[in-house]
């Protein structure tokens, strides 16, 4: 996954310093992260082909108290949906980050 940003070094620092996520720094500050486990769902499309990317987690205001600690606002109040419970957090960039609580099956942590 790569994600397109206006500031890229801010984002960059976000995602390591505030997430937390371990990373390697392959030269010049060129960070490359290591994700939570992950999902993958195919949906129907009218033509409109699209990619979209949420990060999960499993109590959306847990997070969002810890990442408040860190100074983050949530730029989207949470919304209940049938399949989780949505919002989002912005980039320094001012690109929104979506995140969810999933209410349904998980499939992240099946076996081989």
């Amino acid at each position: 996954m790569i994600l397109y940003s206006g500031d890229a070094e801010a984002d960059r620092r976000f995602i390591a310093e505030v997430l937390g996520f371990p990373h390697v720094d392959t030269g010049g500050g060129w960070l490359i992260f290591r994700l939570p486990p992950a999902e993958v769902a195919v949906h129907p499309s009218n033509g409109d082909e699209r990619h979209e990317f949420y990060l999960m987690c499993e109590d959306i205001e847990a997070l969002f108290d810890k990442l408040a600690d860190a100074g983050v606002e949530v730029s989207r109040e949470i919304s209940e949906e049938r399949w989780g419970r949505l919002a989002s957090i912005p980039l320094p960039s001012g690109a929104r980050l979506p995140v969810y609580q999933p209410l349904h099956p998980v499939a992240y942590n099946l076996q081989e």
